[in-house]
């Protein structure tokens, strides 16, 4: 096993963003995380990555218990994320946001760099440019190829087609699975349900902070409360579901606003997001 979840709760003040999540990462795993908008995607990976602390249960990597350890030795010790919104450093250029990914290491990174570069053409096409001046697909692919310098055993992707165009979504799914097929585990968070169990071996779904379902991912994308909820229908109709991706989007409500957005907006907004999800 190489990461595990054990009963997690997490909190933001009073209200509760994770109920007792349990889950399960296997080496050389893709696995899908789908919910609403506030189910607790984002707050999941945070709680991985160290950004956010368990009010109690306990998170295993490697078979130990790192739920003491800071973020930054997380990221030494092999997690690496791209978080929801990309988080470039916008005056900085392509190539320098890549070596941040590497920041923490005192190793040699050259082969981490070089991989980079092959994956995302573009991005050696453009190391010499202002990372803010790129377009929102090129900016994932720099926020996936930073992530990917840190070395990572498990990689975890939040959000990563979000805003994207159809087509640029199909390039980045396809790198994404270029990835794993490489030998990096992939914990995936995915407002595109359809797309995300298409490419994952398993999946969970979230619920206002609970998991409620986990199975191989294709069982789930044939199920059909999994299809009316999340995927909009019958997958297999030929236009498949609705949203210019060919899927749901969960990452947004109606009313627009991310996940972090809704469980940090105060106690009332945050049960209201709860509801809403």
């Amino acid at each position: 096993m190489l990461l595990e979840l054990r009963d997690v709760h997490v909190h933001y003040g009073k209200i509760e963003a994770l109920k007792g999540v349990s889950l399960q990462v296997d080496e050389g795993e893709i696995v899908s995380l789908i919910g609403g908008n506030g189910a607790g995607k984002t707050t999941t990976l945070k709680t991985i990555s160290g950004l956010r602390s368990c009010s109690s249960g306990s998170v295993y990597f490697e078979g130990a218990d790192i739920g003491s350890m800071p973020g930054h030795r997380r990221v030494l010790a092999g997690i690496g994320q791209a978080p929801e919104g990309r988080g470039i450093f916008p005056g900085m250029s392509v190539h320098e946001n890549l070596l941040m990914g590497a920041y923490a290491r005192k190793d040699d990174h050259s082969k981490e760099l070089a991989e980079a570069y092959e994956l995302f053409p573009r991005l050696a096409e453009r190391r010499t440019q202002a990372a803010g001046t790129m377009s929102g697909g090129e900016q994932q692919m720099l926020a996936i190829g930073r992530a990917l310098l840190s070395k990572p055993k498990v990689l975890l992707l939040d959000e990563p087609s979000m805003g994207l165009a159809p087509m640029l979504v199909q390039q980045i799914f396809s790198i994404i699975e270029e990835i794993n097929r490489r030998g990096t585990t992939i914990l995936l968070v995915e407002q595109n349900a359809q797309q995300a169990l298409r490419l994952a071996h398993r999946a969970y779904v979230l619920e206002t902070g609970r998991i409620v379902r986990s199975a191989p991912a294709s069982e789930l994308l044939d199920d059909p409360q999994v299809r009316a909820a999340y995927l909009g229908g019958d997958v297999g109709d030929a236009g498949g579901a609705p949203g210019a991706s060919g899927g749901v989007a969960l990452g947004k409500t109606a009313k627009g606003g991310s996940e972090e957005e809704a469980s940090e907006a105060g106690e009332a907004g945050a049960a209201n997001g709860a509801k809403d999800a």
